[in-house]
């Protein structure tokens, strides 16, 4: 296939970039605006085969985005391109509002300029994949799961622009025809996932002998999934997942935040002894606002329907994860010295 991936150097994406690479008769055009959070050496393995291009442009740029899919004709564009930081959006919304609306729109309206121009068999076969998050459910209590019916309910700007542009995407497909596919994740973790994020920021604190901010008392429960299953799980529904449907992604392993944090020291511990045990390092700070309680999504849809299936559970995600930011100081070390140290994000901007 001819692929778009917007957003491909980030960290979702740069996953689905390397998976999709892995196959010779692929071809990837990755297009991002390199953010602070994308990283080119999050691809770099995968640009040494040949098959994948680098373009560095922002999908704010409507008329560049007409240009570029009309130019580069894809069998199918996988829209992951976002700010996706909740902590901030609650500090700066702006950049959400206008990168995951107004660009998800320009992209929308740039592939609806190109299917239209296509035969009727190549219109058929053409998706635009739409990727969002669980964050536009909102809450659950304490049982019960998203699914793929469930309504939408999101708390921050962050989920509030994704429900925005998950909403757009279905009406190009309910009003123009085009063939769009959306999907809704769990938390992702894993390899290249920049430090601001939970994960990496507590392992590479805790790895430092920092200490181990957790919001609130530590009892928000998300479910984890790793990012590799999410890039097979994206690639899977770019080429077989039916035009309008939805089809959420999840990892079925509910965490709260403070076991996360306990599970991420007790893996050092046990592979990079310190001299005290590293939950001495964990404290409990105030909350954020808007901060939902707890995320879990119910994968059967696309287990049944597509056949996809989690590979790894949280123990062995965790394991291959921190022994990745262990043996990787060359990809992370220069970002938390110029770009993110660790500081608190998420305070809401003096209005």
């Amino acid at each position: 296939m001819k692929l778009i991936i917007t957003g491909g150097a980030g960290f979702i994406g740069s996953a689905v970039v390397r998976q999709a690479a892995q196959d010779p008769a692929n071809e990837i055009f990755v297009i991002d605006k390199m953010t602070y959070a994308a990283t080119r050496g999050s691809i770099a393995g995968a640009e040494q085969t040949g098959r994948v291009k680098l373009i560095v442009e922002d999908i704010c740029n409507a008329d560049r985005m007409v240009e570029l899919v009309s130019e580069i004709r894809p069998d199918a564009i996988l829209h992951l391109a976002a700010e996706s930081h909740v902590d901030r959006s609650i500090s700066g919304p702006q950049a959400f509002i206008e990168t995951n609306i107004l660009g998800s729109y320009n992209l929308l309206e740039a592939a609806r300029k190109y299917w239209s121009s296509l035969g009727s068999a190549e219109q058929s076969s053409f998706r635009f994949l739409h990727v969002s998050t669980d964050e536009v459910y909102g809450s659950l209590g304490s049982d019960g799961l998203f699914n793929e019916e469930t309504p939408y309910d999101p708390s921050s700007p962050y989920s509030a622009s994704k429900a925005s542009s998950d909403h757009l995407a279905k009406a190009w497909h309910r009003t123009f025809g085009l063939p769009v596919v959306v999907s809704n994740c769990s938390n992702n973790y894993g390899p290249y996932h920049f430090p601001e994020k939970l994960i990496p920021l507590v392992t590479l604190n805790a790895m430092g002998g920092r200490q181990l901010p957790v919001y609130g008392k530590g009892d928000n429960v998300r479910d984890w999934l790793f990012v590799e299953d999410h890039a097979r799980a994206l690639l899977l529904i770019a080429r077989k997942g039916q035009p309008g449907e939805t089809y959420n992604v999840g990892g079925r392993n509910e965490r709260t935040n403070l076991q996360v944090v306990e599970a991420i020291c007790d893996e050092l511990d046990r592979v990079m002894p310190a001299d005290a045990p590293r939950r001495n390092l964990i404290t409990f700070v105030k909350d954020r606002p808007g901060h939902d309680h707890r995320y879990a999504i119910d994968a059967t849809k696309l287990e049944r329907e597509l056949g996809w299936k989690a590979q790894e559970n949280f123990e062995t995600g965790l394991a291959k994860t921190i022994r990745w930011y262990l043996d990787n100081e060359a990809w992370w070390g220069p970002l938390r010295e110029r770009v993110y140290s660790g500081e608190r994000l998420g305070l809401p901007a003096n209005v």
